[in-house]
């Protein structure tokens, strides 16, 4: 079955066979795979992207007539696909104008081939991101870290809106399966830590978690840094100190680009050039060309990563703990560095437009960003996570 299905809407006052032909061009043009469905609305919903083509005027009454039993099938938004040709654009504006009345969400799909195939992708990836998201399990392994004070989220609200569920789990427990591992080397520390966090996942049926990791500091003399970037690696997205909203925006990363990204805190900002360092002591091992064993920063103990990532273009992505706004700018990573008087995974990062340095200073959600490979800003902002 294809991602994408299409149904139709056509005046009885026009010829079909004349329809017909221009459908086939139409679609063919557009280079897309799909079901053709026709009038046949029976399975409208069941698609990743459902279009509605109006194929001319005169459809308005149709719509209306099948609108009831199409909102009882899906509530997602209608997309609205037209040609311009017999009408077909006018049918649609006063469709989707009559939809907005309602309070109903949609969008026509019309331009030239390339904006049709191109949208039509970006729906169909969102849509799929969407639904990895929904059902998810993710861990919150002790309470935030305690200078985390403007990061507190309403598991109720992310349940609703994400459909993904949060579950608090006591650091105790892991602590004690890590059992006592004093005298032992670093790296086999940070192997228990590993093996540890591995067994809750599984215990918990998570597909990601976020563990107050500090304190793991006093409790076994060593650090969750190793194992956060084993396991972001494995797609298990692995947050740390706690921090929620940066564990949701890395579970939304995962959805869109495969990697749960690079949990990361700016550490020195330009606002004239829009030049950005952003350090942290763990990064995804799927994200880096190369990487070296450390201590944990702040500590001087246990492992710390420093990678190095390829440069090239990235994301970075914050979504707010209330879901209200989120923070998205591409830019490009100019260059890693490896100064000691840094959490030890460095990343250097020009902003395409500069001017958004200014919101790290004026309006910032948390400390806590994610750094993403590639440019994702238009898929992340048709996920429609936050409130509009």
């Amino acid at each position: 079955m294809s991602e994408i299905a299409i149904y139709t809407l056509t005046s009885p006052l026009h010829d079909e066979q004349a329809v017909a032909a221009v459908t086939q061009e139409f679609l063919d043009s557009l280079q897309i795979e799909y079901d053709f469905r026709g009038e046949d609305f029976s399975d409208f919903g069941s698609h990743t992207l459902d279009l509605i083509y109006v194929r001319t005027g005169g459809t308005e009454g149709l719509f209306l007539r099948r609108l009831p039993a199409l909102l009882a099938q899906s509530r997602r938004p209608f997309r609205l696909l037209t040609s311009g040709k017999s009408n077909s654009l006018a049918a649609s504006m006063e469709i989707l104008s009559f939809l907005h009345l309602q309070g109903l969400e949609g969008e026509i799909l019309h331009g030239s081939d390339t904006y049709i195939r191109e949208r039509a992708t970006i729906l169909v990836q969102a849509e799929a991101a969407r639904n990895r998201l929904r059902g998810q399990r993710l861990g919150i392994i002790g309470a935030p870290s305690d200078w985390l004070i403007s990061s507190h989220v309403q598991p109720s609200l992310v349940r609703d809106r994400l459909g993904v569920e949060l579950i608090a789990l006591p650091i105790e427990e892991l602590i004690a399966e890590v059992g006592d591992i004093k005298g032992m080397s670093a790296q086999n520390g940070a192997d228990m830590i590993y093996t540890a966090l591995k067994a809750f996942v599984w215990r918990y049926d998570l597909q990601g978690f976020t563990i107050r990791c500090f304190d793991l500091l006093s409790a076994v003399h060593n650090t969750g840094c190793l194992a956060l970037a084993r396991m972001n690696a494995e797609g298990i997205v692995a947050g740390c100190e706690g921090d929620v909203p940066a564990l949701l925006s890395m579970a939304v990363a995962q959805a869109v680009a495969g990697v749960s990204g690079f949990q990361a805190n700016p550490a020195n900002i330009n606002p004239d050039t829009g030049e950005l360092l952003f350090a942290h002591c763990t990064i995804p091992l799927n994200m880096v060309e190369r990487y070296e064993f450390d201590t944990h920063f702040e500590s001087g103990i246990g492992v710390g990563i420093r990678g190095f990532m390829r440069p090239g273009p990235v994301t970075i992505f914050k979504l707010s703990p209330d879901l209200s706004r989120q923070f998205i700018a591409e830019g490009q990573l100019v260059r890693n560095q490896s100064k000691p008087d840094l959490c030890r995974t460095q990343q250097i990062i020009q902003l395409s437009e500069p001017r958004q340095a200014r919101y790290f200073l004026t309006n910032p959600i948390g400390n806590h960003h994610i750094i993403i490979p590639g440019h994702w800003r238009v898929l992340l902002e048709e996920l429609g996570i936050v409130n509009s």
